[in-house]
């Protein structure tokens, strides 16, 4: 499961949280149907048969593939070498031992090669998902914008009913505005185990060796670079 919409969504509407949940969900809709209409023009721009991300990727792999060298085992069951490891590709069935061509029904760089050796249509790989008409038909709805209050038809069933606010008790200290991460969330940076640094590890480390192992050095701090004077 991800949280990425939800941490895009909350960060731009970080000042309307302050705002009442009709205001709140008010500001969400137009921001929703802004999006949207954006990606609907963008869409109906695209004159390609893939999507502008989909034909980036297939590009890449084509240019890594490039590289690689196959050995046949049938008309569409090939070996592919990429240097560190062997790709096992059937293009019958779509698979590839690597599995990124099983799970982002794109060619891998595996299938890339292949595909390019028996002289066939990349396109005929491809799920359609990628394709522009499937991005098109996604955006092709139209988010209306709600008219004024005062032209609502509300039924009586749901103008009868009386919504009351949830039971809250209100804590001392100030209101926390950023939601508390999950454990599978939380970042585990590893540190490199001659200086104790994150960001690299002990064939990089450049920082000068510790005296004492168990503390880490200051960022501040330089090695001296000849003797001490004293005044």
């Amino acid at each position: 499961m991800t949280t990425n919409i939800l941490e895009c969504i909350n960060a731009i509407l970080i000042k309307e949280m302050e705002l009442p949940v009709t205001a709140l969900a008010k500001e969400m809709r137009c921001l929703v149907q802004r999006w949207h209409y954006e990606r609907r023009t963008e869409a109906e721009t695209c004159k390609m048969k893939l999507t502008p991300s989909a034909k980036g990727l297939l590009a890449k792999q084509y240019q890594q593939s490039l590289q690689m060298r196959l050995d046949p085992a049938s008309d569409t069951v090939y070996t592919v070498f990429d240097g560190y490891k062997k790709g096992l590709v059937d293009l019958d069935r779509w698979t590839c031992s690597c599995r990124r061509f099983q799970l982002d029904q794109l060619p891998c760089v595996h299938a890339m090669i292949t595909i390019r050796h028996r002289k066939r249509d990349v396109y005929e790989f491809c799920s359609d998902y990628y394709s522009s008409a499937y991005w098109k038909a996604t955006y092709a709805t139209v988010i209306y914008p709600l008219p004024h209050q005062g032209d609502w038809v509300i039924p009586n069933e749901v103008r009868e009913n009386r919504v009351l606010p949830p039971l809250f008790r209100s804590v001392t200290g100030r209101r926390r505005k950023s939601r508390i991460p999950f454990v599978v969330e939380m970042v585990h940076r590893h540190k490199c185990s001659q200086c104790r640094q994150s960001r690299h590890h002990r064939k990089t480390c450049k920082n000068p060796i510790p005296l004492h192992p168990n503390k880490a050095p200051s960022s501040e701090t330089l090695p001296c670079s000849g003797p001490t004077q004293t005044v």
